[in-house]
């Protein structure tokens, strides 16, 4: 082997490897289940700063949401979405929507824009929050559209995933679906172990920038 050639191939092995261990290093910082949630801050579509840990006391849900996406349309056509917001919040539940697109990409909105849509939806979350920079999906390796999240009022994560069992768009199976983060608040008011506590989401991929 050529001298030139043979330093190509080492460093296209060490390129590889770096990325390797780069990926390790993203999964080993994803979130899991059974320890504190990734703590962040946000500004949400009213323009009000938004703190997790100001939340610490109440159970709270994280939904990543983008309009554009049929799977999120399934849950909000049918108004699926809508009615566990109000349910959960009528309880005490903290609800708080994500938008991780970024700008230029599907789902990015402007809080003018975001507002609107809510308002045309009759979403009742208790803050939508503008993460365009996808820190906070990251921090959560938010992965699709929609991706919930719970959280006990101890601040731990304690259900990550699927909003439900039926990974498809069509809005039929709403109606037939269980329901895996009405099943999470039950046990945890319950002072029971969520189980399932981990499921794979489903849905469009979120949109984050470069």
């Amino acid at each position: 082997m050529r001298p030139s050639l043979a330093l190509l191939t080492c460093a296209t092995v060490l390129a590889a490897a770096v990325g390797m261990a780069g990926a390790a290093t993203t999964a080993l910082a994803a979130p899991k289940i059974g320890e504190p949630a990734p703590d962040f801050t946000a500004v949400d579509s009213k323009g009000q700063t938004v703190k997790l840990a100001d939340y610490r006391g109440k159970t709270v849900i994280l939904e990543w949401t983008n309009e554009g996406c049929p799977y999120v349309k399934k849950h909000y056509g049918t108004g699926n979405m809508q009615a566990l917001q109000k349910e959960t919040t009528g309880g005490g539940v903290v609800w708080l929507t994500v938008i991780s697109s970024a700008p230029g990409q599907q789902g990015h909105l402007s809080p003018a824009e975001i507002e609107a849509l809510a308002t045309k939806q009759a979403a009742a979350p208790t803050a939508t929050l503008i993460d365009a920079d996808g820190k906070i999906g990251k921090a959560y390796d938010a992965k699709t559209t929609p991706h919930m999240y719970v959280i006990k009022p101890d601040g731990v994560l304690a259900y990550a995933g699927a909003i439900d069992d039926k990974p498809t768009a069509d809005e039929a199976d709403v109606k037939t679906a269980t329901n895996y983060v009405k099943n999470a608040l039950a046990q945890i008011a319950a002072g029971k172990p969520v189980d399932p506590a981990l499921t794979r989401a489903y849905g469009c991929s979120v949109k984050y920038g470069s």
